[in-house]
């Protein structure tokens, strides 16, 4: 009987930790996606500016880190709690990834103009990121 309890609360313990893990997915991709429109919030005003545009060039890196990594931060069974991933995240692999390479080649473009200084350049470049690479994928894979 003892052996049947400790084996229960063996059990309790690890189906604990994977949801503990799985919330932490979630938060950890939560914050660095809010993290990544900070960083686009902070690229408007000096892409209206023409501004100084090579001193974003860090937080360009950062999103470029960044995005390289997130299909792995939606693994299978973190499709439920604190997020505002749609299902097709999961069932639209292919075009969930597709989107964020497609997401990777338009940060490059935005990268290539910071590091030149171009600021027009620049400025095209954030113009089209919003609304044709992140809100295309949030239209698709996030939940309003």
């Amino acid at each position: 009987m003892k052996m049947r309890i400790w084996v229960a609360a063996l059990g309790m313990a690890a189906l604990a930790g994977t949801a503990f893990a799985q919330g932490d997915v979630i938060a950890e991709r939560r914050a660095g996606l809010k993290r990544m429109g900070g960083h686009m919030d902070a690229f408007k005003p000096v892409a209206e500016a023409r501004g100084d545009v090579a001193a974003l060039a860090p937080r360009v890196d950062d999103m470029i880190a960044w995005f390289r990594t997130m299909p792995d931060r939606f693994p299978a069974g973190s499709n439920t709690g604190d997020t505002k991933a749609l299902p097709a995240v999961w069932s639209e692999r292919a075009g969930f990834e597709a989107a964020n390479t497609r997401m990777l080649g338009q940060l490059e473009v935005l990268k290539a103009a910071a590091t030149a200084g171009d600021a027009a350049g620049f400025a095209t470049a954030y113009q089209a990121t919003g609304p044709q690479f992140c809100g295309a994928c949030h239209r698709t894979y996030r939940a309003r």
